[in-house]
């Protein structure tokens, strides 16, 4: 199903399937699905109701795909993407969230239940111990809204208080109240980082320009690593021509 779209960078999309239409939320889901499909993504729901919805009636039927899951209430597909080939159904959870997230470039967050926060808490444990590539995690609340707020500052109270996580791991998200703010972020993202992969014991990181100098990528790489492997080099400055340039830095000990 994803095949024929491998040249379209991903946003995967999570939140309940319960938010109504008249939710700020909802609106502020359709905005931002919107918003990220003018910028060339394409996004991936769970094709049901509520921000899913929301998610697809902004990106439309062409530029959306449905990763449903059999279920005896709230999972029937939503209008926008229902019987569409880019619609398919698990039957087990494991599976469809294994779509999710190898599929995806970026993450989107909106307020949701139990389901939204196991999503959301696999990517970034996945991102924390570097078992997933680099990439935006954006939690995103309408302006007013304290869904995220009130999120984060239970992981701060509970989670880095007592040191049952470390102080970088609070980057590996971003709370917004914007859908500018929130394509932006991911636009920036991958303004210069292109991929990574492993070569033996080396990391090699693909850009889309080149660097200024050799010592600039081993520090950004260092960084990068050092932080689980969860904020790569794009986010440092000070690269120059429009080459593609790879950055390699030993695993080894």
């Amino acid at each position: 199903m994803f095949h024929g779209y491998r040249d379209r960078r991903k946003v995967s999309i999570f939140g309940s399937a319960r938010t109504p239409s008249d939710d700020p939320n909802y609106r502020l889901a359709h905005q931002f699905a919107e918003q990220v499909v003018k910028a060339g993504y394409m996004v991936i729901t769970g094709g049901a109701d509520g921000i899913m919805r929301a998610s697809q009636e902004g990106a439309g039927r062409e530029n959306s795909f449905g990763v449903n899951i059999m279920l005896p209430f709230e999972q029937g597909a939503n209008a926008t993407i229902a019987n569409d080939p880019k619609l398919i159904t698990f039957k087990y959870f494991f599976t469809r969230k294994l779509m999710f997230q190898k599929e995806a470039n970026a993450i989107a967050l909106f307020p949701g239940g139990f389901g939204t926060h196991d999503e959301g808490f696999e990517i970034l444990t996945l991102a924390q111990i570097g078992k997933s590539d680099p990439q935006p995690i954006v939690c995103l609340q309408a302006p007013g809204c304290d869904y995220w707020d009130d999120w984060s500052a239970f992981i701060v109270k509970q989670l880095l208080k007592r040191k049952l996580i470390n102080g970088e791991d609070l980057s590996l998200f971003k709370i917004m109240d914007s859908a500018d703010a929130a394509v932006e972020e991911i636009q920036t993202f991958y303004r210069r980082y292109h991929s990574i992969r492993f070569v033996g014991r080396q990391l090699a990181m693909r850009l889309k320009s080149a660097i200024s100098s050799s010592r600039d990528a081993l520090n950004c790489a260092a960084r990068w690593r050092k932080n689980s492997m969860s904020q790569p080099s794009p986010y440092c400055h000070g690269w120059s021509s429009p080459s593609i340039a790879a950055a390699r830095v030993g695993c080894g000990s």
